[in-house]
């Protein structure tokens, strides 16, 4: 049985099912953010745990492999990170670790505007920029952050 599920876990499915894992959850934070289902399902440890255990298994694969830092040249400038994400379990692994990253930030940003009472019209354009661009969608809440808690603060 155990051999039927690892038979189903291959690079494609993993990232089909991440991809569209996390949508549900993301529809939740831009359309129900101050919801209590949304705070329990997409605010708590979940979904980073279920992306962490699909992490651990394609690492463990490339434990098993032998190869640990094969093709691993993040820091060797431009064609060395080209190269590293040749590999497609290198590229599923950033992969997963961006849709982490990214809800997670969506996550804060709907717990920081209840801070600050800022309405939902206010929040979805940033939510909607971080789904799809991460930093960018960022950088646009704390604009207009400021409004709302009236203070610029780079250590909040």
């Amino acid at each position: 049985m155990i051999n039927n599920l690892l038979s189903l876990l291959t690079y494609e499915n993993i990232y089909f099912a991440a991809n569209l894992g996390v949508i549900p959850f993301w529809l939740l934070l831009i359309f129900l953010p101050y919801h209590n289902l949304t705070n329990f399902l997409a605010q708590s440890v979940i979904v980073p745990l279920i992306l962490a255990v699909s992490y651990a298994y394609l690492s463990f694969i490339i434990y098993q492999e032998g190869n640990i830092f094969d093709g691993f040249e993040l820091y060797s400038g431009l064609d060395g990170l080209y190269s590293m994400f040749a590999n497609e379990v290198l590229l599923l692994i950033f992969w997963l670790h961006f849709l982490a990253i990214s809800l997670f930030v969506g996550s804060w940003i709907v717990r920081d505007s209840k801070r600050y009472f800022m309405p939902k019209v206010i929040i979805i354009p940033s939510l909607i920029l971080t789904y799809f661009s991460g930093p960018i969608g960022l950088v646009i809440y704390w604009f207009f952050r400021i409004f709302f808690a009236k203070k610029i603060s780079f250590n909040d």
